[in-house]
This record gives structure tokens, sequence and C-alpha cells, in this order.
């Protein structure tokens, strides 16, 4: 027994050690600073379990019979068919409301210009000397989506899914750090005080129900790579909207979602062992996604700009910054910086219209990768 527990000791590398340090911060931001706890806390913990030499829960042997459940649950969830970050899109739907999107169309181009570092960081990161594939999913980090950051390293092959998946899931849930530092940079104070009138349109019920199945067409046939996330993204709204299955819709809405969250949390884990997690490749992954999420907000913000050279009624600059894709959070966080600045002020509803806009186009660019890096 005490020759075992020394051979144990014995196996512990300085990048195991590097890797519980890191599984630490994790779940100190999950707990101590409320950071998507329900991601962050499973992802943290798991770092630290993966980490622990001869680990029960990666296994040592040969065969399905020798996985431990988190390699199983990777190789099923993720691996097999990217089914965890699919089913996950089913519940983000189902909690998205397309109203004030619909009231207010032209924030869906909004919405696309918020995807502008993803293409800058595909170019820079393949100058560098990234293949293709491993150019391209690491851009996707810009995107603030892990589901889509996900579905299109996977799918691409990527050398580096590990990193790539903790990244990306790190920035979504760091989006009250850096988007109010990137938005302040390229805005001015009498910008960020610029009023909007809020017409709270009644849409339609037959219009509600119509918006999921034209978006799931239309992305259909420009990228058809893109269904598995438009789809299901799409497939939740119209349960909420239905009116005919509240109770399916709550459930997604709450349950299954956190279900998922977790169990996708631990899973991602897997990819956070210390042999392929702690390279130098990580840290420039780590400052291309910084890079490529910076631009997607300066993208948002620059449209906006734009915009008001051609437009009487002004839009705040910063809603462009909501365009990217994480979902409430960029939007919440662009309301607390309006009212900051002025309390009389809100921009919520646009800033959600311009959110939801960019979850569409985030998993309809990445579906566009897959299917023209892929070919």
């Amino acid at each position: 027994m005490l020759d075992f527990l020394i051979e144990t000791v014995m196996a512990v590398e300085w990048r195991h050690v590097v890797m519980w340090i890191i599984g630490g911060i994790l779940i100190y931001l999950a707990i101590k600073k409320d950071m998507e706890p329900a991601l962050l806390l499973p992802m943290g913990f798991g770092a630290i379990l993966v980490n622990i030499p001869d680990s029960a829960v990666i296994g040592s042997g040969t065969g399905d019979e020798g996985l431990g459940i988190i390699t199983s649950l990777f190789n099923v969830g993720i691996a097999a068919s990217e089914a965890m970050p699919i089913l996950l899109f089913i519940g983000i739907g189902a909690m998205i409301d397309f109203g004030p999107l619909l009231t207010n169309p032209k924030l869906f181009i909004l919405g696309g210009a918020a995807q502008l570092g993803i293409f800058i960081t595909l170019i820079l990161a393949a100058l560098i000397g990234f293949p293709l594939n491993d150019a391209a999913s690491i851009a996707i980090i810009g995107a603030a989506d892990g589901p889509t950051a996900i579905l299109v390293a996977t799918e691409l092959v990527s050398n580096y899914l590990g990193p790539i998946m903790v990244v990306a899931y790190s920035y979504m849930a760091l989006v009250p750090i850096i988007q109010p530092f990137v938005v302040k940079c390229c805005t001015s104070k009498k910008e960020r005080r610029i009023r909007m009138h809020y017409n709270a349109k009644q849409i339609g019920k037959l219009t509600r129900i119509l918006f999921p199945i034209v978006v799931t067409l239309v992305a259909g046939l420009i990228a058809p790579d893109s269904l598995s996330l438009v789809g299901m993204l799409m497939f939740g709204n119209l349960i909420r909207e239905c009116g005919v299955l509240k109770s399916l819709s709550d459930t997604a809405q709450n349950a299954f979602s956190n279900i998922i969250t977790l169990l996708l949390g631990i899973t991602i884990s897997f990819q956070m062992q210390a042999e392929q997690f702690v390279q130098w490749q990580t840290l420039i992954i780590m400052g291309l996604g910084l890079f490529a999420f910076v631009f997607d907000t300066v993208g948002g913000v620059m449209c906006a700009k734009l915009m008001n050279l051609f437009s009487k009624e002004k839009i705040n600059p910063m809603v462009g910054a909501a365009g990217i894709s994480a979902f409430p959070m960029s939007a919440r966080v662009i309301e607390k910086m309006c009212v900051k600045e002025d309390p009389s002020n809100h921009i919520l509803m646009h800033a959600v219209g311009a959110n939801v806009s960019g979850q569409i186009a985030s998993a309809t660019i990445g579906g566009l990768i897959i299917g023209l890096v892929g070919l």
C-alpha cells in the first residue's frame, strides 16, 4: 500500500501541478466571482480530476471496458457527434425572445459585423504558421460561443481542441471584464450617452412561429453545415413560441440546459490533461482568441458608428458590441455601462436584439467556415 502511494506521488509532474492550479482558479472564478458557475465549476474540478496520475475517470485499459467515465462522456457526447454542445442550443433557443430583433430588424447588421474578428484572426493565425483547420478553429473563439467553438474545432479535426474549448468558455465568462474596456476605447462619452427610443411593437404569434422556420431554411441554403447549431437553436425557439409546449419550454430553459451545461463542463476537462494542455501553443491560442474577441467587439461598435452616418435615428455604438454571441451576458454588460453613463438611459432591449442576432450570425459563420475549410 505504501509503495503504491509513493509510486503515485512520484508520478506527479510539474505540469500536473500547473493544471491543478488552473482548475483551482476556475473554481475560484465560479464561486467567488460568480462567473458562469454552472460551467466553470465542473470544468475546474474536472481539470483536477483528469490530472491525477492513473485517474480512474480517464481509465488506463484498452477498449470500451477500460475507459473512465469522463473519457466515455467525451467520446459519446463530443467526439462522436458533438451532441452535448448541439443539444445545449435547444435550451438557448428556448430562452431567447426574438421580439426585440423583429421590432428593429436592422440590428441583424450589427450581429453580422460583430463577427469581424473571426476573419481577421483566421488570416493572422494562418500567417503565424497554424494549419488552416487549426487557424479557423482558433478564430471562432472570437464569437464568444462555446458550443460553436467545439463544433468547428471537432469538425475540422483541430489539434488544439482542448485549449480552444477552455479559452472559448473562459472568455465567455470574462465578457463583463473585457468588453467594457474595449468599448470605452472605441467610443466617446457623448456616444455612450446616445438615447435610443424603443418602440415596443406587438409581434404577432404567426410571425414568431414563422421566424425560426424561415431562419432555418435560409441558414440551411446559405451554410448547410450550420444547421446542427442554427437548426437546434431555432427548434428550441419554436418550442418556446408555439404556445402548446409550455412545460417542455420551461424544462428546456431550466433543468435541461443546466444538466447539459454541467455535463459539458465536466466532459470538456478530458481535453485539459497536462500532456495536451501545458504547451507553448496554448499561450498563443489564448492571445489569438483574445484578439478575435476584441475585434469582434470593435467590429460591432464601428458598424453602429457607420450606420449613424446614414440614419436619422442614431444608434448607441455600445449596442454594436452586444452583437457577439455571448447571450444574454453581453446585453446585460452593455445596459449596465449605459446606465452608469446616464442613469435615466436604458438600451437593454436594443442590446438584446443585437445579442440574439449575434447568436444566429456566429452559428451560421461557424457552418460556413466548416464548409469552406473542410473542402
